[in-house]
Formats: structure tokens, C-alpha cells, sequence
């Protein structure tokens, strides 16, 4: 008998969802020409904050966000690929060995994506708060970064999706609506995989931790910048 399981907390189902946003907003107010620049540089710093909270959300989150519970080890990779490639279902009540690749994959991309916008200066419209702290050297690295890692988090994108898709014609597994509702359809219960609640108290907790970092690191942490007169 096919039953709902709660298998993704809130928490976490907020982050997916507002991480998709935030990178779509991004690309959106990432074009100099429309104005929207200010918004671009905001949408950065949420995104540090985003980032800050899924990091302790992995250490201190429900089972399945734990980062202990789907780390993408060799050996768990190569034994998925192989159901994969005897066109058998592999039932995974978190995250499957793929999908961990592409949770890390994400976290390292938006990391490299929001860090380097700290450092960088157009000298037109905007610059990040620490653009002044850096040489030259580092800051065309870091601009460098800023404007090439954003293509690969697109391309990491277009895989999920394709990886969706695939799921859902061909494995007849909805990884879509779960990520919705937090709730899995399965026929075989494992209490051990079932969370019970979402522990919303520590993730409200972690996200004032989150806010309180981003805005002592780029407000009161930054560098003040001295403005020269001719």
C-alpha cells in the first residue's frame, strides 16, 4: 500500500525555492543596462545569506538535509549508476548519490559566484564592499569568477532539469511535487527515514545567525572607502 511520508522539511523545501529565485532574479538584474544593478548586488548578498543557512542546515537540519546523509561517496555512486544501468528503480528516501553531486556542486558554484561579487568594481555603476581591500591581481580574478561561474551554475541548472525530467517520463518518480509538499510516496515505511517535524525553532534560529553574518560582513565588517578629491 502506497503511503505519504514526510521526507523534506520546510526548511530546506524554502531554501530550494527561494534559491531557484534568487538565481533567475540574478541573471535578470545582472545586465548593466536595465538599471537594476542595486537589485543585483542585494540579490548577492541574500544569496550569501541562503548559503550561510544551507550550510548549518546540513550539520544541524533534519536527517535528510544532513550532509552526513547523502555525502556522495564513490562506492555510493558507482552502485546507483549500476541500478541505473540495469533500468532498475532505485528507491532513495533522501537525496540520491546524483542529486548529492549536484547539491555540492551548487554550494561550491554560488559560493565562488556571491564571495567574488564581494571583491569586484565596474568603475561605472557599482562595486562590491571589499573591492578596495584586494590588489589588482586578485580583483581581476575575482571579476573574472564573478562573470564566467554563473555560465556553469546555468549549465548545473539545465542538467537538474534534465535530470527531472528524466525521473519523471522514465522512472515514473516525481521529484518535483516532494519538494512542494515534503511529502514521498513509497510503499515501504522506514521509521528511521520519516522525519517527524521540520525543527522549526532551530532553523529560525540559524537564519537570524545568517542574517546577523551577511550584514556584519558587508556592513560593518567592510572596509571603508576613501573617496579622493582633485
Amino acid at each position: 500500500m502506497l503511503k505519504h511520508v514526510l521526507i523534506w522539511d520546510l526548511p530546506l523545501r524554502l531554501f530550494h525555492w527561494l534559491f531557484a529565485c534568487t538565481v533567475i532574479a540574478s541573471w535578470y538584474t545582472s545586465d548593466q543596462d536595465n538599471n537594476l544593478i542595486d537589485i543585483h548586488m542585494k540579490l548577492g548578498y541574500f544569496a550569501l545569506g541562503l548559503l550561510v543557512f544551507r550550510i548549518f542546515w546540513g550539520f544541524f537540519g533534519t536527517k535528510h538535509s544532513q550532509f552526513r546523509s547523502f555525502f556522495p561517496t564513490p562506492s555510493r555512486i558507482i552502485n546507483y549508476i549500476d541500478y541505473l544501468k540495469n533500468n532498475q528503480v532505485k528507491d532513495s528516501s533522501g537525496h540520491n548519490p546524483l542529486g548529492s553531486l549536484m547539491v555540492f556542486l551548487m554550494i561550491f558554484l554560488i559560493s565562488l559566484q556571491a564571495v567574488s561579487g564581494l571583491f569586484i568594481n565596474d568603475d561605472v555603476f557599482s562595486s562590491g564592499p571589499y573591492y578596495d581591500s584586494v590588489s589588482k591581481e586578485v580583483e581581476q580574478v575575482m571579476m573574472f569568477l564573478h562573470h564566467n561561474v554563473f555560465d556553469f551554475m546555468i549549465a548545473a541548472i539545465a542538467m537538474h532539469l534534465l535530470a527531472i525530467a528524466y525521473y519523471e517520463r522514465v522512472k515514473k518518480q516525481s521529484l518535483i511535487l516532494p519538494m512542494i509538499t515534503g511529502k514521498k510516496l513509497t510503499a515501504q515505511v522506514d521509521n528511521k527515514n520519516v522525519i517527524k517535524h521540520s525543527k522549526l525553532w532551530i532553523a529560525l534560529l540559524i537564519v537570524i545567525v545568517a542574517v546577523v553574518f551577511v550584514y556584519w560582513l558587508v556592513v560593518l565588517n567592510a572596509p571603508v572607502i576613501e573617496e579622493y578629491y582633485y
